[in-house]
């Protein structure tokens, strides 16, 4: 099955391949809060000819209003990784928002032997499925 099954969301920059797959967690989120909760799985490919570090990420998450909120720290998931080449980092983490859907887009800062450089995180669709909305979550 191709990559793009599992993970919708794809994008390179110099040779760097950053894939994501959202999903909607319902039983974490609670509609009467509001609040409703993603999760979301993040695939780093790195397809250059040398090793990569991710010192950090940078995130602009908006809901459905239209109000965003940037987040910007060290890592992910607690670590800076090394990815050689032909290597991948895979984590999970998560998202809350007050609202039925949302966006999230951002970058990475990587470095290689060459500098720093900034990596596209493609911008993925955080929604709720119609089914949850029937069953009240």
């Amino acid at each position: 099955m191709p990559m793009r099954h599992f993970f919708p969301n794809a994008e390179t920059t110099r040779g760097i391949t950053v894939r994501v797959a959202p999903r909607y967690l319902p039983e974490q989120s609670d509609p009467q809060a509001p609040r409703f909760v993603w999760s979301y799985h993040v695939r780093i490919e790195n397809h250059g000819e040398v090793e990569v570090q991710l010192l950090r990420r940078h995130w602009l998450i908006t809901d459905a209003y239209g109000r965003s909120n940037e987040v910007d720290g060290d890592g992910v998931v607690g670590e800076q990784p090394l990815i050689a080449p032909g290597g991948a980092f895979d984590y999970i983490s998560g998202c809350p928002l007050p609202t039925t859907s949302g966006t999230m887009r951002g970058h990475y800062t990587m470095r290689s032997e060459g500098g720093l450089f900034d990596v596209a995180i493609p911008g993925f669709m955080l929604q709720r499925p119609a089914s949850a909305a029937s069953s009240g979550l």
